[in-house]
Order: C-alpha cells, then sequence, then structure tokens
C-alpha cells in the first residue's frame, strides 16, 4: 500500500470484518495515550486469503517525550493459530472422550453392585439368586465389549490387528452374534428377525472377528431403536458376494450427518433423554474389520425417524471344493475334563474366585500369589495346567515360566499366560519364554473349559522339550 492509501484508516479495509472494531480500538488508545500495543488479528493477503498476523506498535519520541512516529512490525502466524486450535480441539475431544468413557464403564458397575447385594441378601431364595447372576454376566460382558473395542481401536490404528481367516460358513458366524445381541433386544421388547440363505455360503475370514462385525451391526440396532421396534438382520448371496443387511426402525440418520458416522469417536446423539451407551468407535470399528476382509460397509437412511439400514459385502470364497483353507469351528464348550491345576494371581480376589470355578467343574486346584511361591507349588503339586498371571511380585510370570521349563517335571505341564496384556509383542514373549497359550482376562470358562478339554491331546502332539 502507498502512503496514500494507508493514511488516515485507509489500511482498515485490509483488516477482516470481524477483527475491524478491536484493531481499531486498540491503535486509537496507542495513539492517544503512546503506549507500546500488542494485538492479533486477520489480514486479506493479496490472493484475497485472511491469515492471523500479530502486531506490534511501538512509540519513538522526541526529548520532549512527543511521539514523532510509530515502528511496528506485522508477523504472519497463521500456521501457529491454526496448530494451537487444533491442540484446543484435540484437548477438548479427548476430555469430553475420558468423561464418556467414565460414564460408560460406571453403567454397567451400578447394576453389578445392586445384583451382589441381591445375591448376599437374597442366598436362599433361588430364583432371586439366579437373576442377580444373569444380570452380572450380561454387564460384566458389557465392560469387557467396550474394553476390546478400545484396544481393537489401537491395534487397527497402529496396524497391528490380526486377522485368524479361513474357510467358514457364514451362518456360523451370523448364530453366534445373534445369540449374543438377542438378550439385548427382548430387554428393549423389539422384534429381531433373522434370514439366512439356504444353501451355506463359505468365505475367507476370521470367525470371531466376523461375528464382531454382526454383533456390534445388531447392538447399534438395538440402541438406537425405541422399545418394541423391529431389527432385521437379512444374508443373501449375490453373485460373488455374500450381502449382509442389518435394518432398523429407530431414530435414523440425518443427512448432514451421514459422512461422520464410521468416524472414530461420533456420537449422533448425546442428548442426556437418550441415554444410549458406547463410546462412538463400534461403527468406525466394524468398517475397518470389513475392509480388513476385502468388503465394504455402506449406511442408508430417509432421515430422522425414519430408522436405518447397513449393508456389509463380502467377497465368497470361490471353488469351496479345492480350497487350500481350513475349515473353522465355532463349536459350543467341549465337555469338562478334571485336571490338576495350579493357580497364579497376586490378586487373591481373582485367584480365588477362579480357583472355586474350577473346582465346581471338576478339577483339583491349588493357589499361589506370588512368582516364587509359584515354583514352589508346581514343584510340589506338580499340576497339569498352570494358569499364570503375568505381572507378579518376587518373580513375573516371564521368569516363572523359564524356571518350570528349566526342570525335568515341568516339560509335560502345560503354560497359559492369563493377563491383561493381549499385544501381539505379549503372545510372542510369552511362546518365547515356554507358554503354550496367552488368554486375555477377564476370563471366558467355555474358552477355558475348551482349552482343558484338549489338553491330553495337546500333550500328545507337543513337541517334547529336552531335560
Amino acid at each position: 500500500m502507498t502512503f496514500e492509501e494507508m493514511r488516515d484508516s485507509g489500511w482498515t479495509r485490509f483488516v477482516h470484518p470481524d477483527d475491524v472494531d478491536e484493531h481499531v480500538r486498540v491503535w486509537k488508545h496507542a495513539i492517544a495515550t503512546g503506549e507500546y500495543s500488542e494485538w492479533e488479528n486477520r489480514y486479506r493477503r493479496a490472493d484475497g486469503v485472511y491469515r492471523w498476523h500479530l502486531s506490534r506498535a511501538h512509540a519513538m519520541r522526541n526529548a520532549e517525550g512527543e511521539v514523532q512516529m510509530w515502528i511496528g512490525s506485522n508477523t504472519d502466524i497463521d500456521d501457529m493459530k491454526r496448530a494451537e486450535d487444533a491442540l484446543k480441539d484435540g484437548d477438548r475431544r479427548k476430555n469430553e472422550f475420558l468423561a464418556l468413557l467414565a460414564h460408560e464403564l460406571r453403567n454397567p458397575l451400578a447394576p453389578i453392585r445392586n445384583a451382589l447385594q441381591i445375591v448376599r441378601l437374597a442366598e436362599s431364595n433361588g430364583e432371586a439368586v439366579q437373576l442377580a447372576s444373569e444380570m452380572i454376566e450380561r454387564q460384566v460382558g458389557q465392560m469387557v465389549r467396550l474394553v476390546d473395542d478400545l484396544l481393537d481401536v489401537s491395534r487397527i490404528s497402529r496396524g497391528r490387528i490380526e486377522l485368524r481367516r479361513g474357510r467358514i460358513d457364514l451362518a456360523s458366524a451370523v448364530h453366534h452374534a445373534v445369540e449374543a445381541a438377542r438378550p439385548n433386544c427382548e430387554s428393549m421388547h423389539q422384534e429381531l428377525t433373522v434370514s439366512l440363505p439356504e444353501h451355506p455360503v463359505y468365505l475367507n475370514a476370521d470367525p470371531t472377528r466376523l461375528a464382531q462385525v454382526v454383533g456390534n451391526l445388531l447392538n447399534n440396532a438395538c440402541k438406537f431403536t425405541d422399545k418394541c421396534g423391529h431389527i432385521s438382520l437379512t444374508v443373501e448371496r449375490e453373485g460373488d458376494e455374500a450381502v449382509l443387511r442389518v435394518v432398523d426402525t429407530g431414530i435414523g440418520i440425518a443427512a448432514d450427518q451421514m459422512p461422520q458416522i464410521f468416524e472414530m469417536f461420533t456420537q449422533l446423539d448425546t442428548s442426556l433423554e437418550r441415554s444410549v451407551g458406547g463410546l462412538g468407535i463400534g461403527l468406525a470399528l466394524v468398517k475397518k474389520l470389513v475392509e480388513l476382509h476385502d468388503g465394504t460397509l455402506e449406511a442408508h437412511s430417509a432421515g430422522l425417524g425414519q430408522g436405518s439400514e447397513f449393508v456389509v459385502r463380502l467377497p465368497i470364497l470361490a471353488d469351496v471344493a479345492n480350497s487350500p483353507f481350513l475349515e473353522l469351528s465355532n463349536a459350543d464348550a467341549a465337555p469338562r475334563t478334571g485336571r490338576r491345576i495350579l493357580v497364579v494371581d497376586d490378586n487373591r480376589d481373582s485367584a480365588v474366585s477362579l480357583a472355586m470355578l474350577l473346582k465346581l467343574t471338576g478339577n483339583e486346584t491349588q493357589i499361589a500369589y506370588d512368582g516364587l511361591e509359584a515354583v514352589a507349588a508346581a514343584a510340589a503339586f506338580r499340576p497339569d495346567v498352570v494358569l499364570l498371571d503375568i505381572g507378579l511380585p518376587k518373580l513375573n510370570g516371564y521368569e516363572v515360566a523359564r524356571k518350570i521349563r528349566e526342570q525335568p517335571w515341568g516339560n509335560g505341564m502345560v503354560l497359559v499366560g492369563l493377563t491383561g496384556w493381549g499385544q501381539e509383542e505379549d503372545k510372542r514373549r510369552s511362546r518365547e519364554v515356554g507358554f503354550d497359550h496367552h488368554l486375555v482376562k477377564p476370563l471366558d470358562l467355555a474358552v477355558l473349559e475348551k482349552l482343558l478339554a484338549r489338553v491330553a491331546s495337546i500333550e500328545t502332539d507337543r513337541v517334547v522339550r529336552g531335560p
């Protein structure tokens, strides 16, 4: 700008309209008082783009103290401002997420505490105890799903999630997901209908992850559908694809919300009036898992109050008869088989409760609460199976496993790591020190019973270690 363009208030036409009043106020105050001034505002660049600047002005005075001229600068700080805004937004979203996480974890704790009081007060009332037990099981399952979803998100974001793919019948994964989701629908008096193809549809897929996809979609439909609503799940074969549709009569999705529904930590309905659960990661996780299976996920809705439809498309496994993949089965837990089992955990409640469960299922148990005690107990008790926590005092689980494997009597024991750490690096380290299995807490008793039933064959098939 020339001096003529700048004089008076000509320069204000380059200031963002929202910043002009404050800019002029600060500048007039500086002229009136001669005080040093500093302010931030947006100036229009030659290409028409407004960018944030830090402006400074300092008065140069004569011997009598009169202002002779002003020395000033304007520094472009737009990139820094955007970075600051991004950090503030990230911090705000983090705080919102932590508050939401605390809320979602507290929700199951209330009925769990109530159910425990029922068990204590109504121990002679078998029906009440049964109802309380079922309540605890449902709520613990909800907490486990929350934690598992968080861990899966972390694994996916780091590219560390592992698919154990094989030839499976899609109907098998669907059945397991439906049975897990049905109690939630029944509690809301919702009608859940399932339609499967007449002939098997085979996929090259991870059965657990596929059941997780279907289960998350069904739970999502249940959460956002009112009482007495309807949810349908249909599976069809269309050409070389398996198409799975989950349709509900719920709250629907507004057109402006549709682009966000698969984003992480997105909550489409955050009103207090609708106390639906979830961390806003379920649909994002489903999308990632579907894509890892070379499939696609779509969402459709006619708008608010019009219900929703989610469509999963997965490639069908071609030439099933000549497929090199092994059939993966989701068979029910095998019959219970009595074993000598050493339970090692520094959490006494965890150790005692697990030992009690194992005794009730026909096993002989012993308990140790630290690493040194575990080695001594293994030498004296000579268990068939050691359920061994990793984080132990005095001697950690890895060191305990090494010491057991160093002994001739430790060769035939089946060592099962039982821990809250379930990353691939944790499993790799477990294998290196001699663990046969690595299970993540909280333990599913049906999974453990199935493992115990296979101990005999595991012992036969395992490569015998040297003395």
